[in-house]
């Protein structure tokens, strides 16, 4: 049975699975068939055209991911990731990541506590960035643990304590004159969160993100006293061009996580083959993207 024979209830079922191939395919069809029939065919094509350019709206959805209601990979078919650095305790590797950023002309976002905002040693590096027009924006005020790492659904913090310690943060960040509607997409602490977490956060009109799983950028902070968790800078930096090559997408629309500074114990600092790592994405042909300062959150079910 042809689309055309189905009635208007089951059109409405059947097309929002269409794929966007065979939505051009049946608008080049339609003359050929129009001119082919009469007036009632006609009909029937006007009745059947209107729900076919609704399914156009669903085909044209929001393809980026979400995980928990974060989102956690910008749309797949961009071959252009975003890269993101966290910050709290540590800023070592400040100076390095904003001279590289710069001269690959790489625009990222960062996202940093209220305590990293609050400590005048980061001061200078704060105001250099914002300079060169990356995005900068809240990571908590005092990186607090949201939900248990055994039992991810039970919360460590209640609501107003969430909310208190988050407006904390933005009100850090003023003093650089960061104001809230300038950085909307958040960044949990230890990159943890539920889904109670991301529904507070809509709440709050801001956007919860977290990095794309499938490569251990995000280790670069471990140390080897951490044992089996310890990650080298080589064995990072292997994996991450081993995922691109491996996957059919790639590291299209990635979010892809380091750190501006780790302890002292990491001797290896993953900042370092920075530059080498931009160097092999740009040949690849990859751009980069920061978050701007409007990010709509996710469909709402």
């Amino acid at each position: 049975m042809s689309i055309l024979d189905t009635p208007r209830s089951s059109v409405r079922q059947i097309l929002p699975s269409w794929r966007f191939s065979e939505f051009v395919f049946v608008l080049r069809c339609l003359p050929r068939v129009i001119s082919l029939s009469g007036r009632l065919l006609r009909l029937r094509i006007c009745i059947t055209t209107i729900p076919l350019l609704l399914s156009f709206s669903l085909v044209a959805q929001d393809r980026r991911l979400y995980d928990h209601g974060a989102l956690v990979r910008e749309d797949p078919r961009e071959h252009s990731l975003y890269l993101i650095f966290s910050g709290h305790e540590y800023a070592d590797g400040g100076e390095v990541i904003r001279d590289v950023l710069r001269r690959h002309a790489v625009s990222a976002s960062f996202f940093f506590t209220g305590d990293f905002y609050r400590d005048s040693a980061n001061s200078a590096i704060i105001r250099g960035l914002l300079a060169d027009g990356h995005y900068l924006g809240a990571h908590s005020d005092r990186h607090l643990l949201y939900a248990s790492w055994e039992c991810r659904d039970s919360l460590l913090v209640s609501r107003e304590e969430f909310r208190r310690d988050l407006a904390d943060n933005y009100r850090s960040m003023q003093t650089f004159g960061i104001r809230r509607e300038d950085a909307p997409v958040f960044l949990p602490p230890y990159e943890w969160y539920n889904d109670s977490i991301a529904v507070w956060t809509r709440a709050e009109g801001l956007t919860l993100i977290n990095y794309t799983p499938g490569t251990p950028s995000h280790a670069d902070y471990t140390t080897p006293l951490m044992g089996a968790r310890y990650l080298s800078t080589d064995s990072i930096f292997a994996r991450i061009l081993r995922h691109e090559q491996l996957t059919p997408s790639g590291l299209n629309g990635f979010i892809l996580l380091l750190h501006i500074g780790t302890h002292s114990d990491r001797t290896d600092k993953f900042y370092h083959r920075l530059d080498e790592l931009l160097s092999v994405l740009k040949e690849k042909g990859y751009g980069f993207k920061r978050f701007a300062p409007v990010r709509p959150g996710p469909p709402e079910r």
